[in-house]
């Protein structure tokens, strides 16, 4: 009673007070009626759907089992048709029902084509069926109405070779790992202390060597120079010209060797013409002061030179053509 009183006598003076009320506001109950309804709906349509897939399912197994023979048949179709079907229906595959179901005809695919591949390899495949389909696949006829029917019947081997040739591609090794296979510790083995042995006390001076043929040419500077003056003199020759020497491949290879000191040195560049050709031609070398500021910036490549290239250049250069001289041993 004391509460009630208080209250009234709380709302009598804010009545007074000209202060506002605050009443309680029932809200509408929600209507989730519509919802539920929608909801259901949705579920009853999943589950036809769901209905629907699994009889699909059904219907390939049953042509799994009254198809065996044809699938298992190399001339028939029958097989890709039928994984194609399959493969389209796991699409829709999303309840672990419908995985059951598509596992099971991928089971049934796959006892039929087992026993089908046990079946041949238990009786052999005859030479009259290999070839058989051999001609099947790869054979190009071209009997018509007025020919016999006896024509012989041609195979192309390219299609064979290209349908066989990812069999016999090289395969991926397998990934090896480097260091012991134990990780054990190894024990340490004992000190041993070595005595010193002792410096003789005698002093021994070596004999000077003749520094005569310092200041000689060596035989790659002179064939350096001397590739250098058939530049000078023809400005613009082919590389193959330059350093073939026809009767001797190391000396090929030792012209090769000091036309690359003169790239080295910007005393000679090479360059491609329009037709594709290596051009050398001869450079003034470019000053230490360049060098040295950075204006100047080396280039390198590799030339790669063999006795099968050798043989090549000495068949395509013609005879006379040979700009650098034979040297005698």
């Amino acid at each position: 009673m004391r509460r009630i009183v208080k209250k009234e006598k709380q709302a009598d003076k804010a009545d007074e007070e000209g202060e506002p009320v605050r009443t309680r506001v029932a809200r509408e109950p929600r209507d989730d009626s519509a919802y539920v309804e929608s909801d259901q709906l949705t579920r009853q349509e999943d589950a036809a759907k769901r209905r629907v897939l699994r009889s699909k399912y059904l219907a390939v197994m049953t042509k799994i089992n009254g198809a065996r023979d044809e699938i298992s048949s190399v001339d028939s179709n029958k097989f890709n048709i039928i994984i194609n079907e399959v493969d389209n229906l796991h699409q829709q595959v999303s309840k672990p029902r419908e995985q059951v179901a598509d596992a099971e005809a991928l089971l049934d695919l796959a006892n039929t084509l087992s026993t089908s591949v046990k079946s041949i390899s238990f009786e052999g495949i005859s030479p009259a069926d290999f070839v058989n389909c051999l001609v099947s696949e790869f054979g190009k006829s071209k009997r018509s109405l007025d020919t016999q029917e006896n024509e012989q019947i041609l195979v192309n081997w390219k299609d064979v070779g290209m349908a066989v040739s990812p069999f016999f591609r090289t395969c991926k090794g397998i990934c090896t790992m480097l260091g012991p296979m134990k990780n054990e510790l190894k024990q340490r083995k004992c000190m041993v202390t070595r005595r010193h042995a002792v410096r003789p006390t005698d002093t021994a001076r070596p004999e000077e060597v003749n520094n005569i043929g310092a200041d000689e040419q060596t035989d790659t500077d002179k064939n350096m120079a001397v590739m250098f003056e058939i530049l000078r003199r023809r400005r613009r020759v082919k590389l193959e010209s330059l350093i073939l020497n026809r009767s001797s491949f190391a000396q090929t290879v030792e012209n090769l060797f000091a036309l690359s000191f003169l790239v080295k040195d910007g005393r000679a560049e090479i360059v491609l013409d329009e037709s594709g050709s290596h051009i050398v031609s001869p450079k003034n070398a470019p000053s230490a002061v360049s060098v040295t500021k950075g204006e100047v910036a080396y280039s390198h490549f590799i030339f790669r030179f063999d006795f099968k290239d050798w043989k090549l250049i000495v068949n395509v250069v013609p005879i006379g053509e040979e700009l650098m001289p034979h040297r005698e041993d």
